[in-house]
C-alpha cells in the first residue's frame, strides 16, 4: 500500500496570507485538523491544530480583552506554521509514511509530486488507522 492508496487527494489548503481566525474557521467547518500552507503549487509548511492551541482565548479576553484577541486572531498563519514540512511521494509505502509520522511527531504528511513538488494530496494519522483497520478486517 503507497501513499497514493492511502491520501485524501485534492486536500483543503491554505496561503501564507491567511489570518489564524480564517485557518481556525475552516478547520472547524471542515473537521481537519492538518492544513497544507502552500505557494502556488509547492507546499510550505503545515498548520494542525496543535499550532491553533497555544491561543488562550479566555485569558485574552478576561486578561487583555477583545481588542488583544482580535489581534491574534489577525496573526498571519506564516508565523505559526511549521515551515519546511515533512513530505512524502505518492510511491513511498505505508512502512515509511509510519515512520516518518512517528519519527517527525506529526499526524500528517503532504503527499507531493516528486518532480515538481506539486501537492496532490495528504496521508494524515486517521488514514494510516483506516488502512490498518481494513487490513484486519480482511484477514
Amino acid at each position: 500500500m503507497s501513499a497514493q492508496d492511502l491520501m485524501t487527494p485534492n486536500p483543503v489548503t491554505v496561503t501564507s496570507h491567511a489570518t489564524v481566525a480564517e485557518v481556525w474557521d475552516l478547520m472547524r467547518e471542515r473537521g481537519i485538523r492538518h492544513v497544507p500552507v502552500i505557494d502556488g503549487d509547492a507546499v510550505i509548511g503545515m498548520l494542525s491544530d496543535r499550532d491553533l492551541a497555544h491561543f488562550d482565548v479566555g485569558r485574552l479576553i478576561t486578561v487583555e480583552g477583545a481588542e488583544a484577541l482580535r489581534r491574534e486572531l489577525s496573526t498571519p498563519i506564516v508565523k505559526l506554521m511549521s515551515a519546511d514540512p515533512i513530505t512524502v511521494e505518492p510511491e513511498a509505502g505505508l512502512g515509511e509514511v509510519i515512520d516518518l509520522l512517528l519519527e517527525h511527531r506529526v499526524g500528517a504528511v503532504p503527499v507531493v509530486r516528486p518532480e515538481t513538488g506539486e501537492l496532490i494530496g495528504i496521508v494524515s494519522y486517521v488514514d494510516v488507522l483506516e488502512a490498518l483497520r481494513d487490513s484486519l478486517d480482511d484477514e
